[in-house]
């Protein structure tokens, strides 16, 4: 793979051990990709922050990187953690383990990282059309690729990591044209009816295509909230980092395949994803993080209501999203729920936390909560999930 002269002198470690280290690792990428060479980014997005998923060894590395001056060469912003540290809901969990978090998020504040902990950071900054990114999060890249037209791989927390103290990313993959051409056309017969319906179309095509990318048709709503649900979910059973929409793909229809998904598909994976679940301990809204816009949906759903005592109400959104919706977050709470900030349901404990049981509008959720924390789970519309916790 060619580098610069400068680029040269950093695998050299003229610039020092943490921008060498970096930098290796994306040559050792580029190399296993074929890529021909590093270009800049605009961003990047690390994950690799929840203190439940990376473990006492990775913070040793970040330990490392930070006491030889790692800073980051562009914006970089962080995932969610394990804990919303300024909840006491989450005062329950061990002392140590709290304290691990924080030391994380000190590391990485340290390197010059936004501690944003959020899985959308395109509500916090849009990228720019046509922008080359660093994204580690699945469900951030495949909203990225598909509904921004930013250009990203789907990277992992170390190679983002690298990315941003090194501001270039190998040049493979969703970064060259030829590579975001569709493949397999998907014609959606089934009638989706709410944003869960579309996580359900979104785990059973991740099945199908794996990295394939597609063109959608037969969607008849394509709001952000369902859209974003579609992509989240095609990431979590498959690695699909990327889809168009029918009516704005303007490359060639030469398709290798079409798919058509009737009701029958759809069924089929709601009864592998959901369980039933009578009487949750948590109903869970926000995976990925919500939108200012959903917090407005649910405060109007909520008007007037009152959670039930023996439920909890979780809404998940980044920071900046709940202080700029601050009329929405006082119905939600007022109400008896809660707006969790930090984390989400997929990187925290819940069974620590009093959760045996959940309900979500989230597929990414449904799927990942019985895997990742014995946790069973049931898939319901963010409408439906409000008159579960309200009893009604």
């Amino acid at each position: 793979m060619y580098l610069t002269k400068d680029e040269e002198r950093i695998y050299d470690g003229e610039y020092g051990w943490a921008k060498q280290v970096s930098i290796r690792i994306l040559v050792k990428l580029g190399d296993l990709y074929g890529a021909d060479r590093l270009i800049p980014i605009e961003s990047a997005h690390i994950s690799g922050v929840a203190y439940r998923t990376i473990g006492d060894a990775s913070i040793e590395f970040l330990k490392e990187l930070a006491n030889s001056n790692a800073k980051a060469a562009v914006r970089a912003t962080t995932n969610p953690s394990s804990i919303d540290t300024m909840n006491q809901l989450f005062s329950c969990l061990p002392r140590n383990v709290i304290e691990k978090q924080r030391e994380i998020i000190n590391l990485y504040e340290t390197m010059g990282i936004e501690i944003t902990l959020t899985c959308t950071p395109y509500y916090i900054r849009r990228p720019a059309f046509g922008s080359h990114l660093s994204w580690a999060e699945s469900s951030a890249v495949i909203y990225a690729n598909s509904l921004l037209n930013a250009w990203t791989n789907r990277e992992g927390g170390p190679s983002a990591l690298a990315s941003a103290l090194v501001g270039k990313t190998p040049n493979y993959g969703l970064h060259k044209p030829e590579n975001r051409r569709a493949s397999v056309l998907v014609k959606v017969e089934a009638p989706l009816k709410s944003e869960a319906d579309y996580g359900v179309l979104g785990i059973y095509l991740g099945e199908v295509l794996g990295n394939r990318i597609p063109v959608i048709s037969g969607l008849r709503r394509r709001d952000e909230m369902c859209l974003k649900q579609l992509g989240a979910a095609m990431a979590t059973s498959g690695m699909a980092s990327m889809f168009y929409l029918d009516e704005n793909y303007v490359g060639e229809r030469s398709f290798e395949e079409e798919i058509s998904v009737d009701d029958k598909s759809l069924k089929a994976s709601y009864e592998r994803l959901s369980s039933t679940i009578e009487k949750p301990d948590l109903v869970l809204i926000g995976c990925p993080h919500s939108s200012p816009e959903e917090l407005k949906i649910i405060a109007r759903y909520l008007e007037g209501k009152r959670v039930r005592d023996d439920v909890k109400l979780w809404v998940c959104a980044s920071k900046y999203v709940r202080r700029n919706a601050d009329e929405y977050v006082r119905v939600i709470e007022t109400s008896g729920g809660h707006v969790i900030c930090d984390t989400c349901a997929v990187v925290t404990w819940l069974r620590e936390l009093g959760v045996e049981t959940l309900v979500s509008n989230s597929a990414k959720t449904v799927h990942y909560a019985p895997l990742l924390s014995k946790v069973g789970a049931s898939l319901s519309s963010l409408e439906e999930c409000v008159k579960i916790a309200c009893g009604k």
